[in-house]
């Protein structure tokens, strides 16, 4: 079984094209030791989930953010993916707000959802908000994505504790011209496809499932991955900005420089020997 990738497919005759993911490893590093509520959990694998699909279909090879703050139940989430499909992400919430089993409107509240787009050939990254219309993360990006690509785009969204996966589907300009009723025919298969089914099948079979009469062409899958390493030149650069007196106020306040990394999960210190050795050593040699 393949999992950690993206599978990208064509329907060879319908001028449809299509990509599965399937977050199993990379979803469970990601949630690691965070101890999300279910809604939490559910909303923050589809976004995983979805990120990692835009960021495989991107038209320029770059690294793709999403963020989410707002006033809702879910009040921070971020999702990054780069070119390589190396993703990691976090969502924060509000505990007393949080009603079991709300629609995503409710737990998102009036938050505003934005994408930036960072790529080599661009001077500065390129940033849109996305509108949050619909009631479920597929739904939303189902409208973003049209609206944005200007191609009719289904997407299928599901994630528990150990799995996160995602379809996406999209109707290229020669689609009708090939086969009139293929778009809809094609979305009427996937939306037999139901959560329980769509968390438990592997790529290859999900395919088999929904597409048993369609000629399919299947490419190479792209191998996903958690990528959240220790980055000490990132605390040490941060540490460099604020500037010696002001680190050395921290150092006597608190005995210690303390920094939460929070989408990586990692807590960094530096005593007052780690300061010297900072403030002493060149930048470009600090590791």
């Amino acid at each position: 079984m393949q999992t950690d990738c993206v599978q990208p497919f064509l329907f060879e005759h319908l001028d449809i094209r299509g990509a599965l993911v399937t977050l199993d490893n990379t979803w469970l590093e990601l949630a690691a030791g965070r101890d999300y509520p279910d809604d939490v959990l559910h909303t923050l694998g589809e976004m995983s989930a979805v990120t990692t699909l835009i960021a495989a279909n991107l038209k320029q090879p770059g690294r793709m953010t999403f963020q989410l703050r707002g006033e809702g139940p879910i009040n921070l989430l971020v999702l990054d993916c780069d070119e390589q499909l190396r993703l990691r992400g976090m969502a924060r919430w509000n505990a007393e707000s949080l009603i079991p089993g709300a629609a995503l409107p409710q737990l998102l509240g009036d938050g505003q959802l934005l994408l930036s787009l960072d790529a080599a050939s661009m001077r500065q990254p390129y940033q849109s908000f996305v509108p949050m219309q619909g009631d479920s993360v597929a739904a939303i990006f189902e409208h973003y994505l049209t609206l944005s690509e200007q191609q009719p785009t289904r997407l299928l969204l599901a994630a528990n504790a150990e799995r996160a996966v995602g379809v996406l589907l999209q109707k290229l300009p020669e689609a009708d011209h090939k086969d009139a009723d293929g778009w809809n025919r094609i979305g009427h298969l996937l939306a037999t496809l139901k959560a329980d089914e769509h968390l438990a099948l592997s790529p290859l079979d999900l395919l088999h499932r929904l597409f048993p009469e369609e000629d399919v062409r299947v490419f190479a899958a792209r191998p996903v991955q958690h990528h959240c390493p220790e980055d000490w030149e990132k605390i040490h650069a941060m540490l460099r900005s604020l500037g010696r007196d002001e680190c050395d106020a921290i150092l006597r306040e608190h005995g210690v420089i303390h920094v939460r990394d929070d989408i990586c999960n990692r807590d960094y210190s530096m005593n007052a020997a780690d300061l010297d050795a900072l403030f002493s050593a060149p930048a470009h040699r600090m590791h």
